[in-house]
């Protein structure tokens, strides 16, 4: 490609770069995103995708033993290698000539290669052969560079050659046994797959499960992860990390303890990839986060833009969709002279990632959740009511799984009564998820959510039974 200039200029092609690049293509400006790996980014092959597409099938067939009748007709066990044969498809093993015809028919161009910044809207490109092309934009260069896992600074961690998230996901069988350091939505998910094809799973984390949630929903996903033979050593961290004679790994555990096993996985959070993409050419740290406002433009700059986990505002691929949404649309707005929405809540904002993101993790128990929990509502500072309610005793519920077991909560602004966030935790429950999500996002009051009639027997009775326990409008 000799071409050199185009309006938008996006480093990285994962799902949020090729959402901003098509927004500003939709606005009427021309954009090029660049690439050094695979078109689709994490989410499409190490993550979102192929980590679903491993746990699905041991819920699918667990949900069947739930039923009775059904659990009478399961006359095999899990079949591990059509597991992993199934991922493979959801990661067109890993080929990305699919997502680069989705750019080619949005109208976008392609550069392969890494992108670095090298001054107020340039950057260089090399191409993995070392050729290098020097492109400018018009308007607006956005960084969709993502996250990469964290390594801990562990003596004998990096040496090892762990697992990352990327090795769990792509893996082509299960190992015999598997210790994971981490506690988090990645440790509890692969701890969920990995047990469900009979591997021996560890889980070593000093805090509690899913901490950032409602303590509620750690409990239940401990309980599920124990009846699947995870053994939890919770309170604990690694001290030191060593391969053995066999070449298994072995943890030295601050308890004088140690465990070992065939692979370990590290889980222990993310780490931003902007350690080599030019930041320091335009007065910016490599290796931080890069801060933006809610319209995704870094502050002291009109040009420069960020979305996605770079951001460190939500690590979600639905949440780098929706910024990347705002940013391109934002971008176009701007660069043609049309009217700016920067209100809260306005089309060219993010303004649900302060206090409205959705999430599930896709354990068993699943956990869904939006919005704040009690302790984070608490501590902005609002006065709240808690309502709790056990999913088991919802009709729909009892006629999805015998013997049901999950649990909802809903945090109530009590001065403005609305919803703050919602919480729930049970087989199948990501499907009640979006309901909440527009309760919070759009501050339903609670008196009009009570002619938001749910239908009967289904497990969005839990609504019904929310409202109940919270009380009926007076008169």
């Amino acid at each position: 490609m000799t071409r050199t200039n185009w309006d938008v200029i996006v480093i990285g092609a994962g799902s949020a770069g090729e959402n901003v690049a098509d927004r500003a293509v939709q606005g009427g400006l021309s954009a090029v995103v660049i690439e050094s790996e695979l078109v689709g980014g994490e989410c499409s092959y190490w993550a979102c995708m192929p980590s679903k597409a491993l746990l699905r099938s041991g819920l699918a067939l667990r949900a069947a033993k739930s039923v009775g009748g059904a659990r009478e007709a399961v006359t095999g066990e899990l079949d591990v290698a059509a597991v992993f044969a199934r991922r493979d498809k959801f990661t067109s093993n890993w080929n990305d000539d699919g997502q680069v015809s989705w750019l080619e028919s949005a109208g976008i161009d392609l550069l392969r290669g890494r992108g670095r910044l090298t001054g107020k809207k340039a950057v260089r490109v090399t191409a993995a052969d070392g050729t290098q092309l020097e492109i400018t934009a018009n308007h607006a260069v956005v960084v969709s560079t993502g996250s990469a896992a964290l390594m801990p600074d562990v003596p004998g961690l990096a040496e090892s050659r762990p697992w990352t998230s990327r090795e769990a996901t792509s893996a082509h069988s299960a190992p015999d046994s598997l210790l994971i350091i981490g506690c988090g939505v990645v440790g509890t998910e692969m701890a969920t797959a990995y047990a469900s094809f009979g591997t021996r799973v560890t889980l070593v984390t000093r805090g509690r499960l899913l901490g950032a949630l409602e303590p509620f929903a750690g409990e239940l996903v401990a309980t599920g992860l124990e009846a699947l033979g995870v053994t939890i050593l919770s309170g604990v961290s690694p001290t030191r990390v060593r391969r053995s004679g066999d070449d298994a790994f072995v943890l030295d555990l601050d308890d004088g303890s140690e465990v070992s096993a065939s692979e370990l996985l590290v889980a222990t959070g993310r780490t931003p990839v902007t350690g080599d993409i030019g930041l320091d050419s335009i007065g910016l740290t490599p290796g931080d986060w890069i801060q933006v406002d809610d319209t995704l433009r870094a502050p002291g700059f009109d040009w420069l833009y960020a979305v996605g986990d770079v951001t460190h505002r939500a690590l979600l691929t639905h949440q780098g969709k929706y910024q990347a949404r705002a940013a391109g649309d934002v971008i176009a707005a701007r660069a043609t002279g049309a009217p700016v929405r920067d209100e809260a809540w306005g089309a060219h904002v993010a303004t649900a990632d302060q206090a409205a993101v959705p999430q599930v993790t896709f354990t068993d128990p699943e956990v869904a959740s939006v919005g704040l929990t009690a302790a984070a509502a608490e501590k902005a500072g609002h006065r709240i009511r808690v309502v709790d309610y056990e999913l088991g005793q919802i009709a729909g519920a009892s006629l999805h799984a015998d013997r049901y077991r999950g649990r909802a909560r809903m945090v109530v602004d009590e001065s403005r009564q609305v919803m703050l966030g919602v919480t729930f935790v049970g087989p199948d429950v990501a499907e009640l998820l979006h309901a909440a999500t527009i309760a919070v996002v759009g501050e339903v009051p609670i008196d009009r959510l009570w002619h938001a009639v749910p239908a009967y027997p289904t497990m969005s009775e839990i609504w019904l039974r929310l409202l109940e326990e919270y009380g009926r409008p007076s008169a």
